[in-house]
C-alpha cells in the first residue's frame, strides 16, 4: 500500500474549506477530520502518481479522478458514502502505484 506522510501538522482538505459555496460533500469533509485526512492522502497520492505516469496514462488517471469526484459529490452530506468513495479511490490509486514499471 502506498503511504505518504508529511512532517508537521496535516493541511486542510484539498480544497478551500473557507469558501462560502462549498458543495455538500465538501462541507462534510471539512467538518470531519478523518474524511479531511483521507482527502489529503488521496489528492497527495493522485498528484504523486500524476508526476510518475506517462502522458497517456496520466490522462486516464485524470479522467478517472473526474469521474470519481462526480460519484463522491453524489453522496451529498452522507459521510459514510463519502468515506466509502474515498476508500474506493485510494484502493484504485494504490493499484495504479503497484502497476508502475520499476527498474530492476
Amino acid at each position: 500500500m502506498l503511504f505518504l506522510a508529511a512532517a508537521g501538522a496535516a493541511p486542510a482538505a484539498s480544497f478551500d474549506c473557507a469558501k462560502t459555496d462549498l458543495a455538500a460533500d465538501e462541507k462534510v469533509i471539512c467538518e470531519d477530520r478523518g474524511l479531511n485526512d483521507a482527502d489529503v492522502r488521496m489528492v497527495t497520492t493522485f498528484d504523486l502518481l500524476s508526476g510518475l505516469l506517462a502522458m497517456g496514462s496520466r490522462s486516464t488517471l485524470q479522467d478517472d479522478q473526474v469521474e470519481w469526484l462526480s460519484r463522491r459529490q453524489a453522496c451529498g452530506s452522507d459521510a459514510a458514502c463519502i468515506r466509502a468513495a474515498s476508500d474506493e479511490r485510494m484502493k484504485a490509486l494504490n493499484e495504479v502505484y503497484k502497476s508502475l514499471q520499476r527498474p530492476i
